[in-house]
């Protein structure tokens, strides 16, 4: 299947990659072509820039979360979602060739250009360089002779002569420019501890920072050649990926290995009746989370409600099931200590025993208080506080007991990307009535034991990407069909 593809790297991280990916996503949108954005690794946060940009959803594309066999599928999948795009655009992570770290170059964007056979366009920052930015391109040309380096956008160019300087480097060893971007101050989006504001809580703020990216875009880009190489990306030879078809052939296998749901999987995709209600949470405090994930919801026989901790003092009608997702519940504590209402709604609910899925703001939305401010007290006397040491890393673990997303002994991958750590109550020792979600081994050998299994609660620091394990959609939306039974 043909899909017009281009992938944005660059020699290091900082060099500007989302600015100009999302400049390009709203030129391109405003020459009226349907454009599919991408994103390359676990981030968030990029894609809500894309995805504003786009109009359309930004999709992540990670070979060590989902499976080198999904990227294909899964690219294919957002090209045409809602409809088929025009080109697609994806954007790198890090460095061109920084991927997992004990396994050198997996997961990066050189591996991803590879799996998509897609062109890639290298952004260099140039603020400090002049002729010497031949070297580095040639170099990253070179490299690795599978990754096809079709042009290089020049970034933060000083000034007019700065520009002659660099193109007539890039023409001494035959490279394409396809851009050349002048600094702008008043571009700059702003930061905190893990990375860029999302969108979702800039709000207008971040709309105007996408027009004018855009203009900017259209300015100083050459949109004619990026289009045309684009074109030159070949047929992938791929069928979409389809979460019904996910779901269907889940099996008895919720993971990357180890055991599987067994008939659990096979109930929920099958059971007739009215569907249960899975309620997400989202607003500015939850902001993380894969645009799979509700699609999987869906296949598996659910309906999705979203809703704003923040400021919805209820969970949605009839909600069955409970995800709370990723995000900065660290900024918005004020307004979720002061929605009394829903957190008592949501220790209520737990309680009952319907299946609740909590990944990283949502362990913190469900312990008893984040840097002191109260919160749900789903987890008993577990609170958490912000810490000076990022945790950031891929891991691949265990399921260490049976919950409603896996069974006891599966094997998944996630990641793990916070500044938060749990305490644990008064005198130390294990969680009443809990149980670890999950075991892994650091890089010393030694076995991590990770998160929260309470009743129907699952609650950890662990990110996962339920796309590469569809059997989890089944088994969560299995258990919310039974606990919607129980309730009635």
């Amino acid at each position: 299947m043909r899909v017009p593809r281009i992938v944005l790297a660059a020699p290091a991280s900082g060099a500007g990659k989302t600015s100009i990916v999302t400049g390009l996503l709203a030129a391109l949108r405003a020459r009226g072509l349907a454009v599919s954005p991408h994103k390359v690794g676990p981030d968030y946060i990029d894609p809500g820039y894309h995805a504003l940009a786009a109009g359309r959803p930004g999709r992540n594309l990670d070979p060590w979360l989902v499976g080198e066999e999904r990227i294909g599928p899964l690219f294919l999948h957002g090209a045409l979602t809602p409809r088929r795009a025009d080109i697609a655009v994806i954007e790198g992570v890090m460095g061109l060739f920084d991927g997992h770290a004990t396994r050198p170059g997996f997961g990066s964007t050189a591996h991803v250009a590879t799996l998509l056979a897609a062109p890639v366009v290298l952004v260099v920052d140039a603020r400090a360089a002049g002729r010497s930015v031949a070297a580095t391109v040639h170099g990253f040309r070179a490299f690795d002779p599978r990754v096809r380096i079709g042009g290089v956008v020049l970034n933060q160019v000083g000034s007019a002569r700065h520009a002659e300087i660099l193109r007539a480097a890039m023409a001494e060893i035959a490279m394409p420019v396809l851009g050349v971007v002048r600094r702008r101050a008043s571009l700059a989006t702003p930061s905190r501890h893990l990375g860029l504001v999302p969108a979702a809580e800039r709000a207008g703020a971040a709309r105007d920072v996408v027009t004018e990216l855009g203009a900017v875009a259209a300015a100083d880009l050459d949109l004619d050649a990026l289009l045309a190489l684009a074109a030159t990306a070949p047929d992938l030879p791929a069928e979409p990926w389809d979460p019904r078809a996910a779901v269907a052939g889940a099996g008895d296998s919720t993971g990357v290995g180890g055991a599987g749901a067994g008939a659990i999987v096979g109930a929920a995709a099958t059971a007739a009746g009215p569907r249960p209600v899975v309620a997400v949470a989202g607003g500015p405090a939850f902001t993380f989370g894969y645009t799979e994930l509700p699609e999987l919801l869906i296949a598996a026989g659910a309906d999705v409600a979203p809703f704003d901790p923040t400021v919805d003092e209820a969970l949605p009608g009839g909600t069955s099931a409970l995800v709370i997702g990723g995000g900065f519940p660290q900024v918005h504590a004020g307004a979720l200590t002061a929605n009394a209402a829903l957190r008592t709604a949501v220790r209520a609910f737990a309680a009952t025993g319907a299946p609740v899925a909590a990944e990283c703001a949502g362990l913190l939305y469900l312990s008893s208080a984040l840097d002191g401010a109260p919160m749900c007290g789903v987890l008993g006397e577990v609170a958490a506080a912000m810490t000076p040491r990022l945790t950031l890393g891929y891991r691949e673990a265990a399921a260490a007991t049976d919950s409603v997303l896996a069974p006891r002994g599966t094997v998944v991958r996630g990641h793990e990307f916070h500044r938060t750590a749990t305490i644990p109550p008064a005198g130390g020792g294990a969680v009443r009535d809990s149980a670890p979600a999950w075991r892994w081994r650091d890089a010393a050998g030694a076995e991590i034991a990770e998160g929260f299994v309470r009743g129907g609660v699952h609650a950890s620091y662990l990110h996962t990407h339920w796309a590469g394990m569809p059997g989890a959609a089944s088994r969560f939306v299995a258990a919310a069909r039974q606990a919607r039974a129980v309730a009635a």
